[in-house]
């Protein structure tokens, strides 16, 4: 099996980063701790992971060339992130 690092590979890897550090550290939003929703959104942020892995391997299936995979999933992420700011 070929090693490909993709942009979902970092996506990926940086949801389950968020998700150990929310964990051990605690969540806090504007300075206030959240300590009783900490283990609810490292598990949600454990599902992003789970959802963009999956989502990483239907992409490799479609597009065998590289550099196809990396267009596509960049204009993927950058099309979520607007999505996501026009939507806050």
């Amino acid at each position: 099996m070929k090693l490909r690092i993709t942009p979902l590979n970092f996506a990926t890897t940086f949801f389950i980063v968020i998700a150990v550090y929310i964990w051990i550290n605690g969540a806090a939003v504007a300075g206030r701790p959240l300590e009783h929703f900490s283990g609810t959104i490292s598990w949600i942020f454990v599902l992003f992971a789970v959802v963009v892995f999956f989502l990483d391997l239907i992409f490799r299936n479609f597009f065998a060339e590289l550099k196809k995979l990396w267009i596509i999933e960049l204009c993927f992420i950058a099309l979520v992130t607007i999505i996501f700011f026009l939507v806050k």
